[in-house]
């Protein structure tokens, strides 16, 4: 039987917590420094994939990339891990970053904080989701920090804030009814309560959409423009679209029919995920190999074709690189929980954000969730819509350049309110 999205999200369950992330002395101020520092961990973690065996050529059956990963590219990830993949300087970049983390009811939040030259630079919130982490708008930080214009002449440039969703990397594991309205509220404090901007805009994508709308919804007087890639709503069928005189163009056409190829095929980790989150965590949390094949897939599945292709930077070694993140961080099975703690986390029901703040959304072809501006324009004030024929699920390292020039059209609408 074929699970739906709308069933999928029904689903509940309860998870138990686990420690996500290096043991460190809690806050003895308000915010902290934070040194990312994993490198007792790596030995071991090489060690594993070295001694994990991987089934011979003719045992193992060969069903295509449509079925999962192959067998083929996991061992492609094996020998670049081993070989070609140094955790040191990976963590030297990292670094770069100016990370801190701060309490906020009872959980350790991480989060990179880069701020602009510019005076009037806007607070910028970048919210990503799973199987991503904070290293998903590693590409474009710096940028974003940056002064440019928009596409009409405006100057704009960004202070940027990008916070780890707890349970993953360096934020510790939430409690079991923790839901991404607590995130949602979480983060509203650490911009306004803790770093002390009095307004900000947000980007989300993936389960940080969810976080992202839900601030743009419920703290309309601190989130003064919103931005998302992906909505807290299900897409609508063919059909669905057509009853509502909705017109695709040919590549929404495509778009469409992408989505509902991954409803009908690409939703089994969402169940297990959903309502079996204990059973998935616990069998790959100490498991680097078993970690690549679960999160490599979907990197490979919900990207654009010809990823690693400018503009693209989703190589095989960045894909490695966030799955070390996820094993060294011990913060797998704690990621996946979000979950089985959000079973209604995307509604069949469309509803209009309360707010009269500007909303931007960013299309990407081969995004595994498609929303026509018709249907975004149905959740909030949508004042610019932009498609592109390049990029995925990941835009912040699918397509680089083209998310950070949309995001910069923030700065168009920001300082002013805009009529609903």
């Amino acid at each position: 039987m074929r699970v739906s999205w709308a069933s999928l999200f029904a689903l509940n369950s309860l998870y138990g917590t686990s420690h996500a992330s290096p043991s460190r002395p809690r806050n003895e101020s308000r915010v902290q420094p934070f040194h990312i520092d994993l490198s007792s961990r790596v030995p071991r973690m090489l060690e594993q994939i070295r001694s994990t065996r991987l089934p011979a050529e003719p045992v193992y059956v060969d069903t295509g990339n449509a079925k999962g990963i192959t067998l083929s590219d996991l061992k492609s990830f094996r020998e670049v891990w081993l070989t070609n993949f140094d955790w040191e300087s990976e963590q030297k970049d990292l670094n770069k970053f100016h990370h801190y983390t701060t309490e906020l009811e009872k959980l350790t939040i991480h989060f990179i904080h880069e701020k602009s030259n510019a005076s009037n630079a806007i607070p910028l919130l970048l919210l990503h989701g799973w199987p991503g982490s904070f290293l998903e708008f590693a590409p474009i930080i710096k940028q974003l920090t940056e002064q440019a214009t928009t596409s009409t002449g405006e100057p704009v440039s960004f202070d940027v804030i990008v916070p780890s969703l707890p349970g993953f990397a360096f934020s510790s594991p939430a409690p079991i009814n923790w839901t991404i309205a607590d995130t949602a509220r979480v983060f509203n404090t650490l911009v306004t309560k803790v770093l002390g901007y009095s307004t900000y805009a947000i980007f989300g994508t993936d389960w940080g959409a969810g976080v992202g709308y839900t601030l743009y919804d419920q703290y309309n007087t601190t989130v003064r423009a919103g931005h998302l890639a992906f909505l807290p709503f299900f897409p609508l069928t063919l059909d669905a679209l057509a009853a509502q005189n909705i017109i695709l163009s040919p590549l929404e056409a495509f778009e469409e029919a992408n989505t509902m190829e991954w409803n009908n095929s690409g939703e089994g980790y969402f169940t297990e995920q959903t309502t079996k989150p204990n059973t998935i965590g616990l069998a790959l949390q100490d498991n680097p190999v078993g970690q690549l094949a679960w999160i490599g897939e979907k990197f490979l599945n919900w990207s654009d074709p010809q990823a690693g292709t400018s503009p693209s930077v989703l190589t095989h070694h960045e894909i490695l690189r966030h799955v070390s993140l996820y094993y060294l961080t011990e913060s797998f099975a704690s990621s996946v929980v979000i979950y089985a703690q959000n079973p209604q986390g995307f509604s069949t029901v469309y509803t209009r954000a309360r707010t009269d703040a500007p909303l931007l959304f960013s299309a990407f072809k081969y995004n595994v969730g498609f929303w026509p501006p018709a249907l975004v324009a149905k959740t909030g004030n949508l004042v610019f819509y932009s498609n592109h024929e390049e990029g995925g699920h990941f835009p912040g390292l699918d397509n680089p350049p083209a998310l950070l020039g949309d995001l910069r059209e923030i700065g168009r609408f920001w300082g002013g309110r805009v009529a609903v």
